[in-house]
């Protein structure tokens, strides 16, 4: 990755970069909003609910920002990471509520969001030129490389992202959440598993309420609304 083309591209912009760190979000802690921090290798990076994010050597995209917390802050980076990949590639990514970027039924990407002293610090972790995957990723998780069969610059990725990021960030509430439902095969009439505290349930997804959690309507009529779990296409 080119960080001196980045740096001067976004000269307001702190961004930070190491050739291998633990991890790029605990990195970002303390930081000045705006700032960026990125690695080419994460030794222990995060995913959701304690998930480690598989993050090989030079071949993706493991940056961390720091932002002001908003509502619907996680749809909205989606929305952007999706737009990047899109601008870079060509490539159209489906969105899985609430944080994973998907090609082809597949996760190229996902985002985690934090709220430490007031900031949120924002991952973003993109399967770039990975070529391969460890057995118990290999079903779930796709490349940008797998798909153009040609390596993707890392440095074209994150010259799209980062304005990206700003785009998104700035529109209100309710306009993240309609882009996110049009741009969303699982926001509406999908048919999912989701992965709750006291078991998994079955429906169907039947859009966003007002703050952006899922509705799924379950097979006996009732809707629930879904706060937080592993949202997974029925028979997956």
């Amino acid at each position: 990755m080119d960080v001196e083309r980045l740096r001067r591209e976004f000269p307001a912009r702190r961004i930070d970069y190491y050739p291998a760190i633990d991890s790029t979000m605990r990195a970002a802690v303390g930081l000045e909003p705006g700032s960026v921090v990125l690695a080419g290798q994460q030794t222990a990076g995060q995913g959701r609910h304690g998930r480690r994010w598989h993050s090989e050597p030079s071949s993706g995209i493991y940056c961390s920002m720091v932002l002001q917390p908003m509502p619907a802050l996680t749809l909205a980076l989606g929305l952007a990471t999706a737009d990047a990949i899109a601008r870079a590639t060509g490539m159209v990514c489906d969105l899985r509520w609430p944080n994973d970027v998907m090609l082809a039924g597949q996760k190229v990407a996902g985002i985690l969001v934090q709220v430490v002293d007031g900031h949120a610090i924002a991952g973003i972790g993109i399967n770039v030129n990975h070529t391969s995957f460890p057995a118990e990723l290999a079903l779930e998780a796709t490349s940008l490389r797998l798909h153009t069969g040609a390596p993707v610059s890392l440095t074209t990725i994150m010259l799209a992202l980062l304005p990206a990021v700003d785009r998104f960030v700035a529109l209100d509430q309710g306009a993240i959440l309609r882009m996110f439902t049009r741009a969303s095969t699982y926001a509406a009439g999908r048919r999912v598993t989701v992965e709750q505290p006291n078991g998994v349930i079955e429906g169907t997804t039947a859009g966003l309420d007002p703050a952006g959690f899922l509705i799924v309507h379950k097979d006996d009529g009732t809707d629930t609304l879904i706060v937080a779990g592993g949202v997974r296409a029925a028979g997956s």
